[in-house]
């Protein structure tokens, strides 16, 4: 037998949502589809398609006076390594254990009596009715909403309050938990996936959840499991992990390291779950190094056993392995290797890839402000040894600070080029050096994974075109890190860099660039 408000709870869940968003066994919600950005989905790995499923086992006939609720969550088609899941049940988990304090049945049926006076003669809903008409630009016709418009209209005042609030039961538990769901979903990259306390970072947050660096989340983020997919990523974007290590090493080797190796790794010592083996409070580059050293090649790695190969790592250092799963797990950027039919030509290296650091927050802002002002394309260069700290915090305003490496002779600002060889000198190229060597229309290498240690790169950024972007010849400087978002990283070897006379600027070039977007966005 079902306990008489579980049935009222559900029908409220049938009335806002969908017939079919709740079933009764277990408590099996169906959120609806994941309203996520394609990029973000895709970073989160998130299927778009697919409802995210909260799984509740209550005592169907006690409800909320029997025993608390256990939680799981998953997609259809991911239920063993779903890492938002993982996120999002320890919140739910927490959520649900507060509220389990105080509510009853009894309680709930008084916070249900109270929703139904909304609807009697002089209640809530005819009084919001009557408001409605006031503001109403439309006053010889008559204005109809549903029922249930009225209460998505009330749920969408609540969008603007902070994510962590807790909505309204006059809808019920079960209306609460989804709603709860709902708001925290977007802004999960936003906080810990331990200890769920906001992230504090230099140029905001960053687009891929993490964990923050206290060192009891590092313990307890290490035996979530979701680091674990160290195999996995080798398996499916092995060329990305391959360029992750070169920034990481290109990092650690400047002679800049103790300003730009940021982050430090917190690594569990897997002799000692219980003590830091790296430690950002007590950094040691030269076993850092020496770590970095024994990491087999991502090439070696992809062509035989994983387990056997990481075996072979364990015994030239067992540190190898855990710093490897560190520098995967703690890029919070999307990259991806973009295929042979996706590239841009006109940038002639094989090492193409999509990059996204942008979260869910700052990709709103950008849309709205491109929607009023405009946008376009420009070069971002900056010496490979940066990029690991780039993807991690983000593209920063290093003017006068000292991650600054050259000068602000156009004030403060993230510094862009319509053209790409300025960009290019940017990158660790001298100006003088690049007209020098082959730039022009070479042919890229086929390699899959890099062959030298002696890299270039540099990254094409989306800019709003406002009144604040100020464009200094072809030296733009964008003081507002809002308004540049990061779309493709190239990177090239031996000292090569690609055409010095690429102008984004050129209609023709445009519109490659927009046809690539558009095949991404697809």
């Amino acid at each position: 037998s079902r306990h008489p408000q579980l049935d009222i709870d559900v029908g409220a869940v049938r009335d806002i949502y969908s017939e079919s968003a709740v079933s009764v066994r277990y408590i099996k919600i169906h959120m609806p589809y994941v309203c996520l950005q394609e990029e973000v989905a895709s970073a989160w790995k998130v299927t778009r398609t697919e409802p995210i499923i909260l799984r509740l086992r209550f005592s169907l006939s006690q409800y909320l006076d029997g025993p608390e609720p256990t939680v799981e969550v998953f997609q259809p088609t991911c239920k063993d390594c779903f890492c938002l899941g993982v996120q999002l049940k320890r919140i739910l988990t927490t959520f649900i254990s507060n509220q389990w304090k105080h509510l009853s049945n009894e309680f709930l049926n008084a916070q249900q009596r109270k929703r139904h006076s909304w609807f009697k003669a002089g209640g809530t809903i005819k009084k919001f009715r009557a408001g409605l008409s006031i503001f109403s630009p439309i006053t010889k016709s008559t204005v109809h909403i549903t029922t249930r418009q009225l209460i998505q209209l009330f749920f969408s005042s609540q969008a603007l309050i902070h994510c962590k609030s807790i909505p309204t039961l006059e809808y019920g538990f079960l209306v609460q938990v989804m709603k709860y769901s709902e708001q925290r979903i977007p802004t999960l990259n936003d906080y810990c996936v331990v200890c769920d306390e906001q992230h504090v970072f230099q140029n905001g947050s960053m687009l891929k959840p993490a964990v923050c660096t206290r060192e009891l989340c590092v313990f307890s983020f290490n035996t979530l499991g979701v680091m674990s997919g160290a195999a996995e990523d080798v398996a499916t974007g092995a060329e990305v992990v391959d360029l992750l290590v070169a920034m990481c090493r290109a990092a650690l080797e400047s002679a800049r390291k103790s300003i730009i190796f940021d982050p430090y790794p917190s690594v569990v010592d897997p002799h000692d779950p219980k003590s830091l083996a790296f430690n950002p409070k007590k950094r040691s580059y030269e076993r850092l190094q020496r770590a970095l050293d024994s990491i087999t090649s991502i090439r070696e790695i992809t062509q035989g056993p994983y387990v056997e190969i990481k075996k072979q790592m364990d015994k030239l250092d067992p540190l190898a392995h855990p710093l490897l799963q560190w520098i995967i797990s703690s890029n919070r950027s999307h990259i991806v290797k973009l295929p042979s039919s996706r590239q841009l030509k006109f940038m002639h290296t094989s090492h193409q890839f999509l990059l996204l650091s942008s979260p869910p927050a700052k990709e709103a802002r950008f849309r709205t402000a491109r929607k009023l002002h405009g946008s376009t394309f420009a070069f971002h260069g900056s010496h490979i040894e940066n990029w690991h700290s780039i993807l991690r915090n983000g593209l920063v305003n290093a003017s006068y600070t000292k991650l600054q490496l050259h000068g602000a002779a156009y004030g403060k600002g993230i510094y862009l080029s319509p053209i790409s060889s300025i960009s290019f000198g940017y990158s660790g190229k001298s100006l003088s050096s690049s007209i020098g060597c082959n730039i022009l229309k070479c042919r890229p290498t086929q390699s899959r994974f890099l062959q030298s240690r002696n890299l270039n790169c540099v990254a094409l950024c989306e800019v709003i075109t406002s009144k604040d972007l100020q464009k200094h010849g072809n030296i733009w400087v964008c003081p507002i890190s809002d308004h540049v978002c990061t779309r493709f990283f190239f990177v090239y070897e031996d000292g090569q860099v690609g055409d010095a006379n690429i102008n984004t600027q050129d209609v023709r070039i445009q519109k490659e660039i927009l046809r690539v977007i558009g095949v991404q966005s697809t």
